[in-house]
């Protein structure tokens, strides 16, 4: 019955009105069947028995079989020879189909395995339902090839040999012959049956099986895979036979996965894909970072398991010396890996036939350790490398501290960052049980902060405070006393900060620098910014090849680069500090020269000096707080630098300062209290741009102090005046005119310059033109012949005529007089206080569109500040909605306050002013609930 079986299945393909005959004589047909164009059998046979001592050869002979055209088919001897051809043609191809089905069923119930068998039945019911004349000749052709590779690898095999790397690519052909007969059987659900007896599968589609097959195919070296399943002891026979060794096979575990990783999800998805996708992949990053954690994590991830299978290896090479590493020592850890054994003088060969039998992911984790190999035999060890991730199907992880990756090969490269603030708290607080989140998260926040959320320091620091018992006040008390040392709670590089970093500084690279290495390295990490890479040269000119140390530096992880600045982690700032060697007094000789010089020569102008002063603050006010504290020689060159920067701070970058407690550190004594004196004058100038008046008012309080005890009666006079201007700006306009009266009355003011009497009649008629204590005609007379002040005075004698109820024409035609004679001689600020007078006058007696053309002009002035400009705006604005341009209005302050957004965050005045500003239009435009939410 089952010979009738495959004779009724290959009559079905044989080609219609044709009849077959033997060419060779190994197959035989007692009677032959006709069939014709409808598909009815003209004539019977008895039989056709095809039998398959050699089913390879039947196959052969098939292709010299004849193809005689029947007298039962009539029509057909009345077509074209060409058309004739074709038919015979079809009638070769119909018979190749028919005997491959038959060999396939016969090897079907030859191999062993099940699995083989299940492929071999899918495979010959793809072949019986989707059938596409000439090009579906190429499908037939790869079943047949498949046919022989399952006939030969599963030879003597057992289901135990599934284990290995037959199992994975009988499980992928598996997958895949399922998946094209799943394609087959739903196009003949889908009623197409018609359709696949003509052209049934369409050219794309078998184009992408045959491409799925060749695949499929490519998974099976045939020997190398037949040697693993049934332990043979022979290589693969295309190696040189005089070289084959005898390779042993054993099953290797993988590392587990990770329990605790945070904040990495995003990164093992991203890697993931790329990895799926074939790409090679270099994580790098300084110690502790987590890049073999990354890696085993990404090894236990489902595309990963279901490409791979089995086929996942975990080489790793930490705990050897790269001085002594060698290429025979490479390679064994390799090997040892992937779980064979190697002998004879070419590993690579035999481990690149072992990974060409199915694809491979290999991670070969602390590269460092060979990069940085110096034997003489290391230098093999690259070119390896790049052979073995040349072989197709086979795909490397490398972790890395040293970016020295292998050349030759397309590394995607990927830095690996610390973990963000969430994800840092989730891993701290999952070790750290003795407080929760909701009792110490803010304290630990800032701890956390301070460590750069680095994972392997919280790891470190967690366990510390757990096993020890710490509340979160004793860590935080631990912390500050000892630093980086609490980071060091065990041995190894995983529970200790300090042999994690040995590691790094101990590479041959870094040995190679010898002290300038370390030299450069601690004032890296002595600089809270970084060294800046553009001025490296200019402020370590006694480190010649300070530019090829830092490349060193940042190939072996240990600093990186970031906005042009050479950086480093906290926590290796922290152990550079604690551990190494100080700072080189030569280097810190170098930086303070530099930085001071660039200090004292900058201007208000944004010039070359002043951008430095921008781009290195904190750097320079690190270098200026370190001297103050720690260099008691040229004090009075440190003294005036912290003075020089203070002020170039308020200039041009106004921020909170830490220089308040070093200056008040400054011990006091005749050839200090100048000194201090000016640092805290300084000092007060910028809380004054910074809206903190209090403090303003304290260090300026404290600096007429010192300059009266230093008999400096002109320093105490200018702190003094600028303080009761504070109290003025503040309303409080009778304690200003009380302090500015005592200084009249006071002994001090005989020793005054003019220059200073005269200032300080200014700043008291300023206070009482709000008190309203004299006469509007009295104020600003006495100063109004000034070389300095005259102007001024001028404008604001007549702006307090205005204020007291004087005639506005009046104003207003002293104001223009006055702006005609000195429009091109005054400076930018006097120029404002004219043209504010003027578009004072205008607004206060309607004349709206006037007032919007001074106040214009006070925004467009040259050299007029941005705080300046900002004030203007908001009043311009205001201007606007009382002319009923509401919408106008409110686009101007929302504009003004993006272009000058940082003076109206940091300075509280400004800020208020803008807000009384919106709040004004809205009360204006009738909104009065938007009013009070503007008016603050």
């Amino acid at each position: 019955m089952k010979g009738r079986e495959e004779v009724s299945k290959a009559c079905h393909y044989f080609g219609p009105g044709y009849v077959q005959e033997e060419n060779a004589g190994r197959g035989s047909y007692d009677n032959a069947r006709v069939q014709t164009p409808d598909g009815a059998c003209t004539r019977s046979a008895t039989e056709i028995r095809l039998r398959h001592t050699n089913t390879g050869n039947d196959i052969q002979n098939a292709q010299g079989w004849k193809v005689q055209r029947t007298k039962e088919r009539p029509s057909i001897a009345r077509q074209p020879s060409s058309e004739i051809q074709q038919y015979q043609d079809d009638g070769v191809t119909q018979l190749l189909l028919g005997a491959t089905i038959s060999a396939i069923h016969t090897t079907r119930d030859l191999v062993p395995i099940d699995l083989a068998k299940g492929i071999l039945g899918t495979i010959a019911n793809i072949l019986i339902i989707a059938q596409n004349q000439s090009d579906f000749q190429a499908i037939v052709n790869k079943c047949e090839t498949i046919r022989k590779i399952l006939e030969r690898v599963t030879r003597d095999a057992t289901e135990d040999d599934l284990r290995g790397a037959l199992g994975h690519a009988l499980s992928q052909l598996n997958k895949s012959v399922n998946h094209m007969n799943s394609e087959a059987a739903s196009k003949k659900e889908q009623k197409f049956w018609q359709r696949l007896f003509s052209v049934t599968i369409d050219s794309n589609q078998i184009a992408a099986w045959e491409g799925d097959f060749d695949r499929v195919i490519a998974l099976f070296n045939f020997e190398v895979i037949a040697r693993i399943a049934t332990n043979t002891e022979r290589l693969v026979s295309g190696l040189n036979t005089t070289s084959v060794n005898t390779l042993k096979y054993r099953q290797t575990e993988l590392p587990s996965r990770p329990v605790m990783m945070y904040g990495r999800d995003y990164l093992v998805a991203e890697l993931t894909n790329l990895v799926v996708n074939n790409e090679h992949i270099a994580l790098i990053g300084p110690g502790g970072m987590g890049k073999s954690s990354l890696a085993k994590a990404m090894l236990h991830e489902s595309p990963i398991i279901e490409k791979f299978a089995d086929r996942r290896f975990f080489v790793a090479y930490d705990g050897l010396d790269p001085s002594t590493i060698t290429f025979e020592t490479f390679m064994t850890r390799f090997a040892g890996a992937l779980g064979i054994e190697i002998a004879g003088t070419d590993p690579v060969r035999q481990i690149s036939a072992f990974l060409r039998s199915s694809c491979a992911l290999v991670v070969l984790d602390n590269a460092e350790t060979f990069e940085e190999a110096s034997a003489s035999s290391a230098l093999k060890i690259p070119p390896a490398i790049a052979e073995i991730a040349d072989i197709p199907g086979v795909i490397l992880i490398l972790t890395s501290r040293s970016r020295r990756n292998a050349p030759n090969v397309r590394w995607i490269t990927k830095d690996i960052p610390p973990l963000d603030l969430s994800s840092a708290q989730a891993a701290f607080f999952q070790i750290y049980q003795r407080a929760s989140y909701s009792e110490a998260g803010e304290d630990i926040q800032d701890l956390l902060k301070e460590l750069d959320f680095h994972p392997l320091s919280i790891n470190i620091l967690a366990n510390a405070a757990q096993q020890n018992g710490w509340s979160p006040a004793t860590l935080l008390k631990r912390w500050d006393d000892r630093h980086s040392k609490v980071l060091d709670a065990g041995k190894g590089k995983s529970q200790s900060l300090s042999d994690t970093m040995q590691l790094s500084l101990s590479s041959p690279s870094i040995q190679d620098l010898g002290e300038d290495g370390l030299r450069a390295l601690t004032i890296i990490a002595f600089l809270p910014q970084g060294l800046n890479e553009n001025l490296a040269g200019d402020l370590l000119p006694s480190l010649p090849e300070v530019d090829a140390i830092c490349d060193v530096l940042c190939m072996q992880s240990l600093v990186y680069r970031q906005d042009n600045y050479i950086k480093v982690l906290a926590p290796v700032r922290h152990y550079v500090r604690d551990s190494l060697q100080a700072p080189d007094l030569m280097c810190l000789r170098d930086m303070r020269t530099f930085y001071y010089r660039t200090v004292q020569r900058c201007s208000r102008e944004r010039d070359f000096y002043a951008k430095i002063v921008i781009s290195d603050h904190l750097n320079i006010e690190h270098v200026v707080a370190f001297n103050l504290a720690y260099i008691p020689y040229n004090a009075e060159e440190t003294y005036t630098a912290c003075q020089q920067f203070l002020e170039r701070l308020e200039w041009h970058l106004p921020r909170p300062t830490t220089l308040t407690l070093a200056i008040s550190d400054i011990v006091e004594n005749s050839s200090t209290w100048t000194l201090k004196a000016n640092c805290l004058s300084s000092l007060a100038q910028l809380y004054n741009a910074l809206s903190q008046l209090a403090e303003a008012s304290q260090a300026f309080k404290a600096a007429e102090t010192l300059y009266l005890t230093a008999g400096n009666p002109e320093g105490m006079a200018h702190s003094l005046i600028t303080r009761a201007d504070l109290l003025r700006c503040q309303g409080r306009y009778f304690q200003s005119q009380s302090l500015l009266e005592n200084l009249q009355h006071s002994y001090s003011r005989m020793s005054l310059s003019e220059a200073m009497k005269t200032r300080a009649w200014f700043f008291l008629d300023m206070a009482r033109m709000y008190t309203f204590t004299v006469s509007a005609d009295e104020l600003f007379v006495k100063t109004m012949e000034d070389r300095s002040l005259g102007l001024s005075s001028k404008i604001w004698h007549w702006q307090a005529k205005f204020y007291h109820g004087g005639d506005a024409v009046q104003v207003n035609t002293h104001f223009r007089d006055l702006f005609a004679q000195h429009a091109g001689t005054a400076n930018t600020r006097t120029l404002e206080d004219l043209l504010q007078g003027l578009a004072e006058v205008a607004f206060c007696k309607g004349r709206l569109s006037e007032a919007m053309y001074y106040l214009q002009k006070i925004i467009d002035m040259d050299g007029q500040s941005p705080e300046g400009a900002l004030w203007s705006t908001v009043w311009k604005a205001n201007v606007m909605s009382q002319q009923g341009d509401y919408d106008l209005a409110r686009e101007l302050i929302r504009e003004a306050l993006e272009h000058f957004q940082f003076f109206a965050l940091r300075n509280a005045r400004t800020f208020l002013h803008q807000s009384y500003g919106s709040a004004c239009i809205e009360l204006t435009a009738g909104h009065l609930r938007h009013a009070k939410q503007s008016d603050v």
